[in-house]
């Protein structure tokens, strides 16, 4: 095991081989249920997750869990289109995702150094929950958000089993969506050509010059772009927005709050802070 977790390359493999276990059970589980596809899609995913999580146990290490966001819903489509078929009503949802999501993943890969390395947020969750991390391993790290990425892929998985019909305004939030990944793209270039030039400093130029957190306004509008699309193409179903209601909450009152607190460590922080937006990329006007 310790073998594996110190290269990069057995690390690479390792998760390539359960995440495909994982996919499987969850595809065969929910090729073997009688509920509603809703709710056998729901069960499946968190089976999926729990196979994930027992790995994570093995490795000791909560990151085995990290590709999971990008990866579910690029699985959960494809996996519809061949069993359901593509239309063009759900072939843009389907582009969009699976546009975002390899570009996620390879963002992931880029950044992976081996299950030696686990993610600083979860360290820190250890540290600050002691004897309750088991439970915040499973519930916090692990199976909240795979529910709130659930309910954000569900929109365009409508798509496949309701009667849905692409409208003009379609195009608006296919659009919104295809943005969001190429904001998330090019703040994340940025970021890396940072990081490359070996500064600890903080990053005040391109999108960031504006934006504290551009990667992140990324996210949040590609799932409103994607539940949009499905709310027009199906007329009746604006539950769910729900999905993209949630990751708005998860980005606006955890993942940016802990970022920020660890920003704020950084030399100029307080300043940049407030002379730059938390998420949109306009200048903005500071009294003196």
């Amino acid at each position: 095991m310790e073998s594996i977790k110190q290269s990069r390359v057995k690390s690479f493999i390792a998760a390539a081989l359960i995440y495909l276990v994982a996919a499987c059970a969850g595809a065969a589980l929910y090729l073997a249920l009688p509920f509603p596809f809703w709710l056998s899609l729901l069960v499946a995913d968190i089976a999926s997750t729990v196979v994930v999580f027992a790995f994570s146990l093995i490795f000791k290490n909560a990151s085995v869990y990290d590709p999971y966001w990008s990866v579910q819903p690029m699985v959960i489509l494809v996996l519809f289109s061949v069993v359901d078929g593509v239309r063009f009503v759900n072939l843009l949802p389907l582009a969009a995702v699976c546009f975002w999501g390899l570009r996620l993943t390879a963002n992931w890969a880029y950044s992976f150094r081996g299950f030696k390395h686990e993610d600083w947020r979860y360290v820190m969750l250890r540290e600050r929950s002691g004897k309750l991390y088991p439970l915040v391993n499973f519930f916090g790290i692990h199976l909240v958000p795979t529910l709130i990425v659930y309910a954000c892929t569900l929109p365009a998985v409508f798509l496949y089993k309701e009667e849905a019909y692409f409208r003009p305004i379609c195009a608006i939030f296919f659009l919104v969506s295809a943005g969001a990944a190429v904001l998330q793209l090019v703040s994340d270039i940025q970021m890396h050509r940072h990081h490359a030039q070996g500064s600890r400093s903080l990053l005040r130029k391109g999108l960031w010059k504006y934006s504290r957190h551009p990667n992140y306004l990324g996210e949040i509008l590609m799932w409103w772009g994607i539940g949009l699309y499905s709310v027009f193409a199906l007329l009746d179903r604006w539950y769910l927005l729900a999905g993209a209601l949630l990751n708005t909450l998860l980005f606006v009152f955890v993942s940016i709050p802990m970022m920020d607190d660890r920003q704020s460590k950084k030399r100029g922080y307080a300043d940049y802070k407030r002379r730059t937006r938390m998420l949109l990329p306009i200048k903005k006007t500071v009294k003196k």
